[in-house]
């Protein structure tokens, strides 16, 4: 940042503070202003500079926060809430608690997914990787660093007074993906992810809110792992390789 001051110069005998010493052929410089009182220019930080702050912001072990979840059904104008308690380990483990409406538990390992309804006595077994292949489930807070690997990431607005406010695109074009784009809020005070906004090829919308955040928790690996009651039906999720072979 470069600042640039001025300074004048004025003679003793014509400046108005010196007029009563006319005799004086001396030059005196004006008053040089104090750093404190030169005029300060913001410089908003660049997207890779956001990206930085956040990587460095959840690069410890681990975090919890609350979160509440809206999602919105385009064609059928239908909206569901939920909230509950999330849980990430890096890289690839999370764990989602939701509370309401119903009770719900969506466990990863990074590899294996379990989506667990205590109410309905049934769990939804499958591939992580395919089901958080292109951002869905916010899955990039489990190691943020794939936001640089994955997606193109610009702007969206620069006027928001609390967040820096980016959109996310899948970088790999060929690939047909069920996330159009990902809206990311960053806090300007904190570099939390504060809210993040998903939006699929049908222009439905997921947003999911976070908050009181507890940063460098070091969780046993047993958290993001499921041992299936007895008597639970066992449903299985559709793979990336079984949808090609349709």
């Amino acid at each position: 940042m470069k600042f640039i001051v001025f300074l004048f110069f004025t003679f003793l005998s014509i400046h108005p503070l010196y007029a009563q010493d006319s005799s004086s052929k001396t030059d005196s410089p004006a008053k040089k202003p104090r750093a404190s009182e030169l005029p300060v220019e913001v410089v908003s930080p660049s997207i890779d500079d956001i990206v930085t702050r956040v990587e460095k912001r959840y690069s410890g072990p681990g975090f919890s926060a609350r979160f509440d979840q809206r999602s919105a059904l385009k064609d059928v104008q239908i909206t569901d809430k939920g909230f509950g308690k999330v849980f990430i380990k890096r890289p690839g483990m999370m764990r989602w608690e939701y509370e309401a409406p119903d009770k719900q538990i969506i466990i990863t390992d990074g590899n294996k997914l379990w989506m667990y309804r205590p109410d309905e006595n049934q769990v939804t077994v499958g591939y992580a990787p395919d089901y958080f292949r292109d951002g869905k489930g916010a899955s990039f807070l489990s190691d943020i660093r794939v936001i640089r690997q994955n997606f193109d990431v610009s702007f969206e607005k620069k006027d928001d007074p609390d967040f820096h406010v980016l959109k996310l695109l899948p970088k790999d074009k060929e690939k047909k993906y069920d996330i159009s784009h990902i809206f990311l809020y960053v806090s300007k005070k904190t570099w939390d992810v504060a809210k993040i906004i998903t939006y699929n090829s049908y222009g439905d919308e997921t947003a999911i809110e976070l908050s009181s955040f507890q940063l460098n928790q070091k969780f046993d690996d047993a958290m993001f792992g499921f041992v299936v009651p007895e008597g639970t039906d066992i449903l299985q999720m559709e793979e990336e390789g079984d949808k090609k072979k349709k």
